[in-house]
């Protein structure tokens, strides 16, 4: 295929529920590899010129998941050499996932439910998708979402593991699979 993205250039895409740890994690990917790291949250923030609780609220949910998915797109389209970490809704638009699974490389983190439930105090007041639900409403975002993230290119459990941990691992399988598929000149 003409343009294709030699695999070592590709961009480094996280998915998976929102406070599972992607801007932390993708941070630390970044460095380890010598890449950028883009929020694509802090990247619709700074272009709308507010916080998303806000943009949530005085534009709605529709009009912010539009200007994420084209954000989304163009960065996937038109950049390489970072890592990129999406909100936790942005992957259930299926322009989304086919850009991404098409130009980049997809890291799913998984985080259970019961892992994940330890963290909502903390993430609940920032995330707009989870305002006046009830925890069996904020399970069933969270099982719902499970079915977009199982379109990815690799899984991460992460319940038992420390951010430092997770970027290790997703560094260690990249260098691998860059060993493998990298062209040889024998």
């Amino acid at each position: 295929m003409i343009g294709e993205i030699p695999i070592r250039e590709k961009n480094i895409v996280l998915i998976g529920f929102m406070g599972v740890g992607k801007t932390t994690i993708g941070t630390l990917v970044a460095k380890k590899l010598y890449r950028g790291f883009i929020d694509i949250d802090k990247e619709i923030e700074d272009k709308c010129n507010m916080p998303i609780t806000q943009i949530f609220e005085d534009l709605g949910e529709k009009k912010f998941r539009e200007i994420e998915r084209d954000l989304i797109i163009d960065t996937c389209l038109n950049t390489r050499l970072n890592v990129i970490s999406l909100g936790g809704g942005a992957y259930l638009q299926e322009e989304v996932r086919k850009i991404c699974l098409s130009h980049c490389i997809v890291f799913f983190l998984d985080l259970s439910w019961d892992s994940w439930q330890d963290r909502i105090p903390l993430i609940i007041d920032n995330r707009p998708v989870l305002q006046n639900k009830t925890i069996e409403e904020i399970e069933q975002v969270f099982r719902t979402r499970r079915t977009a993230y199982s379109l990815h290119n690799s899984k991460i459990s992460t319940d038992n593991l420390n951010p430092e941990e997770v970027a290790d691992y997703i560094v260690e399988s990249l260098k691998l699979a860059w060993d493998i598929y990298q062209p040889h000149n024998d």
